[in-house]
């Protein structure tokens, strides 16, 4: 009889950042106006699929990074590319960032579960809460939330979500020619719901998916953030980038789960993961060497001092971070798990700025090497419970995905970690985890 560790399966999803993880990775293509091109898209889901990855995952951003722009983060809305990706692919995952603070729950709702239905049960919606003056600036909004209302918000952005993917209930879709009767409206209930940031009667005007609902994922990774993942989350995407931190992590969201009276093993845990893949080590660092020489440290240093909160001349290129000045920072603008992950990489390596930046910044633990190396630090960081698998960002699209999928996957599976085929049809299948039910079928119901 195999054990709970060996029935694990290893989970891999492909983080599309635009045309590639580093910065000058639009240098490398033909067209450096792919990151609006359909096709660009496709082809790096059917790599996806040819994988047997779980999901493709699409973050996403409101605004512009700097003023003046120099490029866009993510330009395509998610739910139209999405559904574009839907349409060429049967079996990868197909997940979606969007906003709790700049959106509404009804439309979103109805989206993603439009979504479900067009991808036959594939997607997953990723909340994220926006901390941005320039994304406020596009919303008709002067003043930006501070993080304690925008989670409030999001608490309740998600409760109004999944009260509208629940309205309808299974067989609720009758179909009685006979007695032309085509929906049971027993089946079909108002939300009614008021809180203190909406007000929603529902029903929701989407029959129940799929999946039952969408995957929900999660990745926020300050107090509040873990509080709902844990909560409500089914996958958490999350920045560690040293092994000691990750089991933590895991450790703790597992535990945070249980004590809201979750199964832990229904709570998948992805950090994020920058393989750059060559035949040898030799190889793999001749790709970086030639990405790196297009770096440009004064167009990157800003953006780190940025989301660190400090000012770029804090920060100098051949020393180690400014530990001290970090101390103090108390206004985080960008991510939490961002910045704690970054300060915790650059304390155990002893990189200099320089060298931060060169390993992404901090953002997502990067690993240079042949195929053999990548898989033995994913199957430890796996079976040591630092990840239940991970978000794999690449350097350049489609190249680098092409490399892992060729190279790595096939001695992920010949370690007997990841699947050769896929066994489901659904992204809950994918993730293993179970269908929900509506909250409003009656005990009855669903024992029949």
């Amino acid at each position: 009889m195999s054990t709970p560790q060996e029935r694990r399966q290893l989970h891999l999803n492909v983080n599309i950042t635009s045309i590639g993880r580093h910065p000058s990775a639009w240098r490398f293509l033909d067209d450096p106006a792919a990151f609006v091109d359909v096709e660009f898209f496709r082809t790096i889901a059917r790599i996806a699929e040819r994988g047997t990855f779980d999901a493709v995952f699409l973050s996403d951003g409101v605004a512009l990074h700097r003023e003046p722009p120099t490029e866009p983060y993510q330009s395509l809305e998610p739910t139209v590319l999405l559904t574009a990706l839907a349409a060429v692919t049967e079996h990868v995952g197909l997940i979606g960032t969007a906003s709790t603070t700049f959106n509404d729950p009804f439309n979103l709702a109805r989206r993603f579960a439009s979504l479900d239905h067009v991808s036959r049960g594939r997607v997953a919606l990723n909340v994220v809460t926006t901390y941005s003056p320039r994304a406020a600036a596009n919303f008709s909004s002067s003043e930006q939330p501070d993080h304690r209302a925008r989670y409030a918000r999001a608490e309740e952005f998600v409760d109004v979500v999944f009260g509208l993917w629940d309205t309808w209930e299974d067989g609720a879709i009758v179909g009685d020619r006979a007695g032309d009767v085509l929906t049971d409206g027993a089946r079909i209930h108002t939300l009614d719901h008021k809180g203190h940031h909406f007000s929603v009667r529902g029903p929701g005007l989407v029959p129940r998916s799929p999946q039952g609902r969408p995957v929900l994922v999660q990745a926020g990774s300050s107090e509040a953030g873990k509080a709902l993942g844990a909560r409500v989350g089914d996958l958490i995407f999350t920045a560690q980038t040293t092994h000691a931190a990750a089991q933590e992590f895991y450790a703790d969201m597992r535990a945070r789960a249980a004590a809201f009276g979750r199964d832990p093993d229904h709570l998948v845990i992805l950090p994020g993961l920058y393989p750059i893949v060559g035949s040898t080590e030799a190889e793999a660092r001749r790709r970086k060497d030639e990405l790196d020489a297009l770096f440009s440290f004064d167009r990157e240093l800003p953006r780190l001092a940025d989301q660190l909160g400090v000012q770029p001349e804090d920060l100098r290129l051949d020393h180690e971070l400014p530990y001290d000045k970090l101390a103090k920072v108390t206004d985080i603008r960008g991510s939490r798990g961002f910045f704690e992950a970054t300060v915790k990489l650059s304390r155990e390596r002893r990189y200099t700025v320089r060298e931060l930046l060169l390993s992404n910044g901090g953002a997502h633990r990067q690993i240079v090497g042949a195929p053999e190396q990548i898989a033995d630090s994913i199957e430890h960081w796996f079976r040591t419970r630092a990840a239940d698998g991970f978000n794999l960002n690449f350097d350049v699209f489609p190249t680098g995905l092409e490399l892992f999928t060729d190279h790595v996957v096939p001695e992920l599976r010949r370690r007997g970690l990841f699947r050769h085929e896929y066994t489901g049809t659904t992204l809950r299948d994918h993730l293993g985890l179970p269908r929900p039910r509506s909250r409003f079928e009656s005990p009855a119901e669903v024992a029949r």
